[in-house]
């Protein structure tokens, strides 16, 4: 399969985002295909220690736990490798797929945010999730069972 002109760009782009230290791109594939993708996005330093998880899977591989293992590897990188605090993410209000793995993943909901991004033209109500890596104590927290 070769990538259109628009996902060429994104990647490039999150690679210039990644040298930069703001995003950390990641593929799922298959057999050498492109099947999905995990990013921290907005990633910030400092006090604040944060990123923003975004991902999405070939809609053929959903509903498999593919999505909820990537997820939590994705969180361990950003404890660990990128010393995050915490991730936060944003679900379409609908989206109940979504927000399944997320909470399987370790996230919590911590609420609703109108008119959070533009999407197809329209600006959509999200729901929105944290998951703190680090408990007060600096002890990692646990991802559930």
């Amino acid at each position: 399969m070769t990538p259109g002109r628009g996902q060429t760009a994104q990647v490039l782009a999150g690679l210039r985002g990644h040298e930069a230290g703001r995003q950390w791109p990641l593929v799922l594939e298959r057999d050498g295909e492109v099947v999905g993708r995990v990013n921290v996005n907005d990633i910030v330093g400092g006090v604040f220690q944060n990123g923003h998880l975004g991902y999405w899977i070939d809609g053929a591989l959903a509903g498999r736990g593919i999505m909820t293992a990537a997820v939590r590897a994705t969180v361990d990188l950003a404890r660990s490798d990128l010393g995050l605090h915490r991730l936060q993410a944003a679900t379409l209000v609908h989206n109940t797929a979504s927000q399944r793995v997320l909470e399987r993943a370790g996230f919590e909901k911590i609420g609703m945010a109108p008119q959070y991004l533009r999407i197809a033209g329209e600006w959509r109500d999200h729901l929105l999730f944290q998951r703190i890596l680090h408990g007060r104590d600096n002890r990692e927290t646990k991802d559930p069972a």
